[in-house]
C-alpha cells in the first residue's frame, strides 16, 4: 500500500474562499492524500460543523493602510502569523500545500516558501487577489477557474493552468437530472449572499416582491437572511399574502437548488459557477465594495456569456421589478440563458487537479 501525501489546504476569510478549499480538501482525502484545514476564526464560522476533516485555526490579518498605526500593527500581525506558521508546518511535515486566496492562506504559503515546501495557489475570480499577487513569484502553480484572469504578469503565465471551479461534484452532476419546463407560471425565486447581501436583501427585496404579486405575478421566495431578520420578514410576507421560505446559512443547497427557476445573488465566483453548473438562471448583484471590483468583473464575464443577468447593488429598485415583470411575461428569456449555461461545465475540474499533481510528482521524481 502506496504511503499517503501529506496536504494542508489553507483556507479562510469568506466563504467564497473556504468553500473550493473544503470541496479540495474532500477530493484529496478521497484519493491518497492526508489531508488537513487550516483556517482563520472568520473561516471557521463556516466550516465548524463539518465534521469530515481535521481542522487548524491559525491567526490571520490582512494589511490594512489607513494610518501608520495600523500599517505598523497589521505587519506585526502578519509576521507573527507567518512564524506560527512556520512552527505548525515544522510540526506537521506537508508534502504540499494549497493556498485558496486571501489574507488568511498567506501566511501559510510564505511560511511553506520559507521552508522549501512546494505550495500551489488557486484563483478562481477573474481578477487575481492581492495575497495570490503577491505569492506569484514564488509558487510552484497558480490554478484558475478561468484563462480570462486579469492582473498576472507576463513573466509568470508559464505557472497558470486553467482547471475550472472546484464546485461540490453533487452540484457539476446536477445538470443531468434537473427537468426544467417549457412554461413557467410561478417564478420560485432563490434569494443568495453572504452576510452582507443577506442584510441587503432583506432591507430592499421585499418590497419589489411585494410590488410583482401587486402586478399579478406568481411568486415563491426562498430567502437567506440573518438569523436576526427571520421575524421582520416572516411578517411582512405574511402580511403581503406572499408565498415564501426563509432561511440561514447553508452549506447544502441543492434541496433548495431543486426548486428554483430564477435565483438573485450576489457575485462571487464560487456561486455563480453553482448556479451555472446547476443550469439554474441568476440575476447578478454585485458586492460594490468587493476587492478590486472583483464581484462586478465576475457578473460582466457570465452576462457576456449570456448566462446570466446583471443589476448593480444602486438600481435595484429602478431595475429589479421590470426585470422580473419581462421575465415572467417571456420564459424563453430563461430557456436561453438555461441553453448557454449547458455549454459550461465543471465537471473536469478534479480530473484536471489529479493531472496537475501527478505532473508535479514526475517532475519531482
Amino acid at each position: 500500500m502506496n504511503k499517503k501525501i501529506k496536504a494542508l489546504v489553507a483556507v479562510g476569510g469568506t466563504g467564497g474562499h473556504v468553500f473550493p478549499g473544503y470541496n479540495l480538501a474532500n477530493h484529496l482525502s478521497n484519493s491518497n492524500y492526508n489531508v488537513k484545514l487550516v483556517t482563520d476564526r472568520r473561516g471557521l464560522k463556516f466550516i465548524k460543523d463539518l465534521r469530515d476533516l481535521k481542522v487548524f485555526v491559525l491567526p490571520s490579518s490582512p494589511f490594512i493602510k489607513k494610518n501608520i498605526l495600523s500599517i505598523f500593527y497589521s505587519t506585526l500581525l502578519i509576521i507573527y502569523s507567518v512564524f506560527r506558521s512556520i512552527i505548525f508546518l515544522i510540526q506537521q511535515k506537508p508534502n504540499i500545500v494549497f493556498g485558496m486566496g486571501g489574507y488568511a492562506s498567506f501566511p501559510i504559503c510564505v511560511a511553506a516558501y520559507i521552508l522549501k515546501i512546494k505550495f500551489i495557489c488557486y484563483e478562481n475570480n477573474l481578477v487575481i487577489g492581492r495575497a495570490n499577487k503577491i505569492l506569484l513569484p514564488f509558487a510552484e502553480k497558480v490554478l484558475v477557474s478561468y484563462n480570462e484572469v486579469e492582473g498576472i504578469q507576463k513573466k509568470y503565465l508559464k505557472k497558470v493552468i486553467e482547471i475550472g471551479n472546484i464546485i461540490k461534484e453533487e452540484i457539476i452532476n446536477l445538470s443531468d437530472n434537473f427537468r426544467k419546463p417549457e412554461s413557467i407560471k410561478k417564478l420560485n425565486l432563490l434569494i443568495l449572499g453572504g452576510s452582507q447581501a443577506a442584510k441587503v436583501f432583506a432591507e430592499s427585496l421585499p418590497n419589489i416582491f411585494r410590488k410583482c404579486t401587486n402586478y399579478g405575478i406568481s411568486l415563491k421566495i426562498y430567502q437567506h437572511c440573518l438569523p436576526d431578520q427571520n421575524e421582520m420578514l416572516k411578517l411582512f410576507y405574511e402580511k403581503h399574502k406572499i408565498d415564501y421560505e426563509i432561511f440561514n446559512f447553508s452549506y447544502n443547497l441543492i434541496e433548495y437548488f431543486s426548486q428554483t427557476n430564477l435565483a438573485i445573488t450576489r457575485s462571487g465566483s464560487s456561486m455563480l459557477a453553482e448556479l451555472t453548473n446547476a443550469n439554474i438562471p441568476f440575476i447578478s448583484v454585485p458586492l460594490p465594495s468587493s476587492a478590486d471590483n472583483h464581484q462586478l468583473k465576475n457578473a460582466i464575464f457570465y452576462e457576456r456569456k449570456k448566462c446570466s443577468f446583471l443589476i448593480e447593488e444602486k438600481d435595484l429598485n429602478d431595475k429589479l421589478f421590470y426585470l422580473i415583470k419581462e421575465i415572467y411575461e417571456n420564459n424563453s428569456k430563461l430557456d436561453e440563458i438555461i441553453k448557454q449555461q449547458r455549454q459550461f461545465s465543471d465537471k473536469k475540474v478534479y480530473e484536471n487537479i489529479n493531472k496537475v499533481l501527478k505532473d508535479l510528482n514526475d517532475e519531482k521524481n
